[in-house]
């Protein structure tokens, strides 16, 4: 009997070994890719995720949406399957999604305030921010995109940006930064309970820049707040800034506002981000 097994482990051993040496040479076709991109701008490594659209290896010409997020290491994993599920069922179109993370929870959760932020903070802001968010947003602009771009058959005038709190601080500094230098590297972005209050409402300027804007391509902004929320430091300036935005009647800008009323700061993310990309990339 021990002579029989082991002529089964032996057998099963070696038809492991052909079969792993058959695949060896074919391209591992996987819709899920990681990999660590170290950054020139911030001195500093990223962690990338991508998720691939279900027929992105059936269908070699296709090009697709890219959506871009922050605080991957949070919201990927949660974001992701709900694009997949989303797309089985017809709610979403196919598209590539992007998460930028760091090396852990725990790094995000002490980075993100150098990565996502600009300017510097100030004393009324309660923290030290050194005002990173311009490098973060270089690194994006200049390596990371371009990275994804030549790696993956991506539709380069459609990328969306999404973002959550400090990262909803971030969307909509990278739509101002794009804005300032004439470019439109994100025809799309979500974000969920901004903290617009940083830096005495730096961001309240938006609206003059949209006004100045020099390019006329489309853009979309989904900005949204909590309901359950401070409404002095978070409803609010949603508010203003989306009244301010909405009042400058600006042509080629569709701007969505909402407050939801039964939620709270943590709780807006995913409900922001899932409804942005279907206002976003809406199917006939």
């Amino acid at each position: 009997m021990k002579k029989l097994f082991s002529l089964f482990l032996f057998a099963l051993f070696a038809y492991a070994c052909t079969h792993s040496d058959t695949k060896s040479n074919e391209p591992i076709q996987t819709l899920d890719k990681k990999f660590n991109l170290y950054s020139e701008a911030v001195k500093d490594s990223f962690y990338i995720s991508v998720q691939l659209p279900k027929a992105y290896f059936e269908k070699p010409d296709a090009k697709y949406p890219t959506v871009y997020m922050v605080d991957a290491n949070f919201f990927f994993p949660m974001l992701a399957e709900t694009v997949k599920q989303y797309e089985i069922a017809g709610l979403l179109p196919p598209m590539i999604l992007v998460g930028i993370g760091y090396k852990s929870f725990a790094t995000m959760d002490s980075l993100r305030e150098r990565d996502y932020l600009y300017p510097a903070s100030i004393p009324s802001d309660e923290m030290k921010a050194v005002g990173g968010g311009k490098t973060f947003n270089n690194f994006i602009v200049n390596q990371l995109i371009p990275h994804i771009d030549t790696n993956f058959r991506t539709d380069t005038t459609n990328r969306s940006l999404l973002g959550h709190s400090f990262g909803g601080y971030f969307s909509l500094y990278a739509l101002l930064n794009q804005i300032e230098n004439n470019q439109t590297t994100f025809r799309n972005i979500g974000s969920a309970s901004p903290t617009l209050w940083y830096n005495n409402y730096y961001l309240n300027q938006l609206t003059a820049k949209l006004q100045n804007r020099k390019t006329t391509n489309p853009l979309s902004i989904y900005l949204t707040a909590g309901g359950l929320e401070d409404p002095t430091w978070n409803i609010n300036p949603v508010k203003k800034l989306s009244t301010d935005i909405t009042n400058a009647k600006l042509p080629n800008l569709n701007l969505h506002q909402a407050i939801y009323t039964d939620l709270d700061h943590m709780d807006v993310a995913m409900i922001t981000f899932s409804r942005a990309l279907q206002g976003f990339y809406k199917k006939d």
